[in-house]
């Protein structure tokens, strides 16, 4: 795991030439020169992927410490699996992939321990409203809660975590990967009429708590 940070500062020439690496170069282009042994490939891809990867798992996992061990892992996989990676595919593609069933495998660990801890306490939660959790989220007046776009951003954050895996999945894929519907059907396997679907059904979710959450903002005015 250190060993793969560590590459990112071993730039052994400076910025120029990490400089010339990013210039137009294509995420596919990148991985044909980190096969051939360039680094600073490898750390402009890292460069250009942290983040979304990152932000992808968060939303997934809703965990920050588990978001950023699945990024890092994820960077680790490409290093190990750099030769694996087949060029007519693209590399975004591949990448998310990796991701995915990172973020699948520890969502099936936290299910696990969710479960042992409600068979341990008989408490479950999980059918708390979208009201109840922006209260408990953000305690004060009802004024308070229902003033500013953060609220607004609150309200989505909880409608998302919300949707059904597979509809907030491909969301994310769609709107934090920026990838085609033809790209996410191959990263989880499904029909891209079913992507689409799922997608369309995520929006129509989401569309409604936006509404839902006006009208409890207005009911507090």
């Amino acid at each position: 795991m250190e060993e793969k940070l560590v590459i990112l500062s071993r730039s052994g020439t400076g910025v120029s030439e990490v400089a010339d690496v990013r210039s137009e170069a294509s995420d596919e282009m990148l991985m044909v020169r980190y096969q051939r042994g360039e680094r600073e490939a490898f750390a402009e891809l890292v460069r250009r992927y942290h983040g979304p990867i990152y932000n992808f798992s968060i939303r997934q996992l809703r965990q920050s410490a588990l978001a950023e061990d699945v990024t890092q892992e994820v960077f680790l996989r490409l290093v190990q699996k750099a030769s694996e990676f087949k060029h007519e595919a693209r590399f975004s593609t591949w990448l998310y992939t990796i991701a995915r069933n990172l973020c699948i495998d520890q969502l099936r660990k936290l299910k696990h321990r969710r479960h042992a801890s409600l068979e341990h306490s008989g408490d479950d939660q999980g059918d708390t409203s979208l009201h109840e959790r922006l209260a408990d989220s953000h305690p004060g007046t009802d004024a308070e809660r229902a003033a500013g776009g953060s609220e607004v951003a609150r309200a989505l954050t909880a409608a998302l975590e919300a949707l059904p895996h597979e509809q907030r999945e491909v969301f994310l894929l769609r709107e934090i990967a920026q990838l085609p519907f033809k790209e996410i059907a191959r990263v989880t396997n499904t029909g891209e009429n079913t992507v689409k679907s799922r997608m369309r059904y995520a929006l129509d979710r989401l569309q409604q708590a936006l509404q839902q959450f006006e009208e409890y903002a207005r009911a507090l005015r």
